[in-house]
């Protein structure tokens, strides 16, 4: 949709600058800017505003399931030398659960899940015949489930362009406004294309130009699932990103706008695997599930019981905690702090969570998904540590931090696009100091 930008205020401003003192003009200047602001407020229509064409450039680029001690267990010459231009914290934590969806929504908005509403990869809302399913394409763009401000509407509401080469929530247009430009997610796509067309997204005009782009490959995780997380599928998805993350910096540095480019690369979580020597927990084995809705992963199981009465959600903690030696059952508001579930949110009235490498299912017929690498345990286990890296024209070279939390990614990136900072979950002095001045 496009957008008619006022030229009335900045040129009678621009007239008066020619009397005004140096704080006066910059003043006026913040002035002309929050006014071409107020435009966008649903988003760029697919132009930068004239006032914001120079700002910098942010690819935030998502590896999912890389664990963190890979990039020094396997050859990844790309990303090893992306880390040695940049920043890179020996771990990126993940929010519980440690899922895709959870986690890549707020890596994009600096909140918890209790406070975006992505709590998993399926959920009901409130009412639970209203359901969010990630395969389910109906639900996946559809934005009332999605709450925050992710970067992408952050940076069309202050008139930037975006795009997006796949990332949760692009798909949908989160409150009204969706990127720029967006792509239904398809994994028959190759990374090369998904890579060029970002390289073509900027090489256009200053106009039209995307400054916050996202991009996302899924080939190590789903050889992780497959194969196990050590296997020799595994390793060989990581040399095939690694080579997508090559043409990605190469084709950046050919452009004309090479010094003005960040570059994000995080994952979403990192992958484990089962013990072979204890089976499962089988939730109907020791409880009457009659009435409630259990969505299990193998690692975690949720238990939503909208309608179940307090005292026999007690009574189903109880029998699971009393049968099981791997793990813990809790109701929602007893959830460990470092969970950061909430009473009111879409968490489950019971979590379920299996002890590092144990399993947990509903019925015995579920056992297939318990595949050879795996993630959802709990975001403390260092094997669903994930990693991050940032490369850019105001980050210091071969700097190594302490790890950092999947929610702490979002103020770096608004501070790189000269966004104003918002309060959200992640902590700004984490990454911000390490920031060079605009």
């Amino acid at each position: 949709m496009s957008r008619i930008i006022s030229l009335t205020l900045p040129l009678v401003v621009a007239g008066l600058l020619f009397a005004c003192t140096d704080a006066e003009r910059n003043s006026a200047d913040k002035e002309v800017a929050a006014e071409a602001d107020r435009n966008y407020s649903l988003g760029t229509g697919g132009s930068n505003s004239e006032s914001r064409q120079d700002s910098p450039y942010l690819i935030l680029v998502s590896i999912d399931g890389f664990r963190w001690d890979h990039l020094d267990r396997y050859p990844a010459p790309a990303i090893e030398q992306l880390a040695a231009s940049g920043v890179r914290a020996k771990a990126l934590v993940p929010v519980f659960p440690s899922l895709t969806f959870p986690n890549h929504y707020s890596i994009a908005t600096g909140l918890y899940p209790a406070n975006h509403g992505i709590v998993g990869n399926n959920f009901p809302g409130m009412d639970q015949d209203d359901w969010y399913a990630y395969k389910d394409r109906g639900s996946v763009q559809d934005g009332r489930w999605y709450g925050g401000e992710p970067i992408w509407v952050a940076a069309e509401r202050h008139g930037l362009v975006s795009a997006a080469f796949f990332f949760v929530g692009t798909e949908a247009p989160v409150s009204g406004i969706s990127p720029t430009h967006w792509f239904d997610f398809d994994q028959e796509v190759p990374g090369a294309e998904r890579v060029d067309q970002v390289l073509e997204w900027l090489s256009q005009s200053p106009e039209t130009r995307p400054h916050m782009i996202t991009l996302y490959f899924e080939e190590v995780d789903q050889a992780s699932h497959r194969f196990g997380p050590d296997s020799t599928e595994s390793i060989a998805a990581i040399t095939n990103v690694d080579s997508h993350i090559d043409r990605l910096v190469r084709g950046v540095s050919n452009l004309a706008i090479a010094d003005e480019v960040s570059i994000l690369l995080v994952s979403d979580h990192g992958q484990s695997s089962y013990r072979q020597d204890i089976e499962p927990l089988i939730l109907d084995q020791v409880v009457d599930l009659d009435g409630i809705a259990v969505v299990d992963g193998g690692s975690a199981a949720f238990l939503f019981a909208r309608e179940v009465d307090r005292a026999r959600l007690v009574a189903v903690r109880d029998a699971i905690n009393d049968s099981w030696q791997h793990g813990r059952a809790w109701l929602r508001e007893e959830a460990p702090e470092s969970f950061h579930v909430t009473g009111n949110s879409r968490f489950p009235e019971i979590i379920v969570l299996a002890d590092p490498q144990y399993g947990v299912i509903g019925t015995a017929e579920r056992h297939y998904i318990m595949t050879a690498g795996d993630h959802g345990w709990s975001p403390e286990f260092p094997d669903m540590h994930g990693i991050f890296i940032a490369a850019g024209p105001r980050l210091p070279r071969g700097a190594v931090i302490d790890a950092i939390s999947a929610v702490d990614v979002y103020p770096m990136m608004r501070e790189i696009l000269e966004l104003p900072q918002v309060e959200v979950d992640g902590d700004a002095s984490v990454l911000l100091p390490m920031l060079g001045e605009r």
